[in-house]
């Protein structure tokens, strides 16, 4: 019994310990953080047909909006590898012209949360496509071919676009992004 207990008494002394040097635990959403969420959104006054869709969708964007935050991952990581802390003013003039009046647009509001404090936060989905064709040398040698690039962004941006204006999906369209995120993982790792 003795042996248990000094076992179970190290254990969270070690836990303690871990959390005070800054462990890093993975980030899990649910059960009371979301009852709460629900209660703050006013889940109850909304129509209940509308919020069962939303919440359908609400799983399809969770996967495209953690697979679009990956591919802003992958960009950031490659350019940096080949061009520095200078990356950023190797994307196309539009895009940086774009991304710079939107961080303005952010900073005015100061009452409010912004995007982030990286540029490729403020991207498009679309961009993000485009500063990987532009600068092709840098992903070739991982994404190895432009078309199959560009075709899988573009499908996912379509989806992706579809339900932040309000839409639904059918079954194939969310069978085909589960496709093409497995894909891009499996090519881009």
């Amino acid at each position: 019994m003795n042996t248990l207990y000094n076992f179970v008494y190290r254990g969270i002394l070690t836990e303690e310990s871990l959390d005070k040097v800054g462990r890093q635990r993975r980030r899990h959403f649910g059960g009371e953080e979301a009852v709460k969420l629900r209660v703050a959104l006013s889940f109850d006054m909304l129509d209940s047909d509308l919020l069962a869709d939303a919440q359908r969708m609400s799983i399809v964007y969770t996967a495209i909006h953690t697979f679009e935050n990956t591919v802003r991952q992958l960009v950031q990581k490659a350019m940096m590898e080949v061009h520095h802390e200078t990356w950023w003013t190797q994307v196309p003039d539009k895009i940086q012209r774009k991304v710079k009046t939107r961080m303005e647009e952010d900073a005015k509001f100061k009452w409010h949360g912004t995007r982030g404090s990286s540029e490729i936060i403020y991207c498009d989905f679309g961009d993000l496509s485009s500063i990987i064709v532009t600068q092709w040398a840098v992903f070739e040698d991982i994404l190895t071919d432009m078309e199959w690039t560009k075709a899988i962004l573009n499908t996912l941006e379509m989806s992706r676009n579809i339900i932040m204006h309000g839409g639904m999906l059918a079954k194939e369209d969310v069978e085909r992004i589960g496709m093409n995120i497995r894909d891009w993982i499996r090519q881009a790792g």
